[in-house]
């Protein structure tokens, strides 16, 4: 962040005339109007700029996002006024997701210590975790082992984590940063001794003491599914997070055709694999039409997460039909 200088006037922002701006609910009437303005764009965590504006400027304060009406009348100091300028300064002109400006992250309700070395979360499959995965999962899954392939954050980790009590989760990464990251995480939610974190690219290294491939009862991946030629179409926000756990060659599809290849070799019996590709679903059905994966039921949103059984694994393409 740029340094602030508390005794630099509202009135010299460069957004425009902010002088007049006292109280909590200024700033955010004021924080939305420049949004809107400057074509911030949304999907990160909010969907309307009230409310990314409430978000930015109630943490920015180091204040609860659910903090009472009745106290947006306060007034603030001079050097809380400089520090939220900076702040939304740096959502419009620079476009940095509020996430990564507040160090701070929600998913499934909780939240998660994020920086730029990892993606923000926004994963479909909470929505799925808070379902029980459709009812699909054997009962052994409940005291088994988990495996959450690419965890950035690490927070799909801690919420399977914290929805099976008894399982053994395990998060991987093949970015060292990421893992640091999802470190910090399963520390502040006190998982470490049931939540391990390995390096892995994919499913190369997770391998038993003998150096055979470990086995799952689940295996859950949200992989680098964007084509790279989307990038320039982008919104700049998604620029400032990690290209590499965004972007994958082959239409997005390479890294979730090697996922699926190795997969039932790490899958017990009875075992499944869910895996997220976002709008990667057309291409996917157009490469591999006679798939024998599962299309998750996620209403009123289009599905975007393919599930397998580990015994549809094999030929899981219909390559030969």
């Amino acid at each position: 962040m740029h340094p602030v200088d508390p005794t630099e006037s509202a009135a010299d922002s460069p957004l425009g005339d902010a002088d007049n701006l006292e109280t909590i609910r200024d700033f955010i009437r004021w924080a939305a109007s420049r949004m809107d303005e400057h074509g911030v764009f949304l999907g990160h965590g909010t969907h309307s700029y009230l409310d990314e504006a409430a978000w930015l400027v109630l943490e920015g304060l180091r204040l609860p996002p659910d903090l009472g009406s009745d106290w947006w009348a306060s007034r603030l100091c001079a050097g809380e006024k400089a520090g939220l300028l900076e702040l939304i300064r740096r959502r419009c002109i620079e476009h940095t997701p509020t996430a990564y400006l507040l160090n701070r992250a929600w998913f499934m309700g909780q939240p998660f210590y994020v920086d730029e070395r990892v993606l923000i979360p926004r994963s479909p499959f909470g929505d799925l975790i808070r379902d029980d995965f459709h009812g699909l999962l054997d009962a052994g899954v409940r005291s088994g082992r988990i495996l959450d392939i690419g965890t950035g954050s690490g927070c799909i980790a801690i919420a399977l984590a914290e929805h099976f009590p008894e399982a053994e989760v395990i998060g991987s990464d093949i970015d060292f940063g990421a893992l640091s990251v999802a470190s910090r995480n399963v520390g502040d939610y006190q998982l470490s001794e049931r939540v391990e974190l390995m390096q892995s690219d994919l499913l190369d290294q997770i391998l038993d003491d003998e150096g055979q491939p470990l086995t799952f009862d689940l295996i859950v991946s949200n992989p680098p599914y964007v084509d790279p030629d989307e990038a320039e179409d982008l919104p700049d926000e998604y620029h400032h997070e990690p290209a590499d756990a965004l972007f994958a060659p082959d239409r997005g599809l390479a890294l979730v055709e090697r996922l699926l290849d190795a997969a039932s070799a790490h899958l017990r019996p009875g075992g499944w694999i869910f895996v997220e590709m976002g709008n990667g679903r057309h291409w996917f059905d157009q490469r591999w039409p006679s798939h024998r994966g599962y299309w998750v039921d996620l209403s009123p949103a289009p599905s975007s997460i393919i599930a397998f059984p580990r015994e549809k694994l094999e030929d899981w393409g219909g390559r030969t039909a």
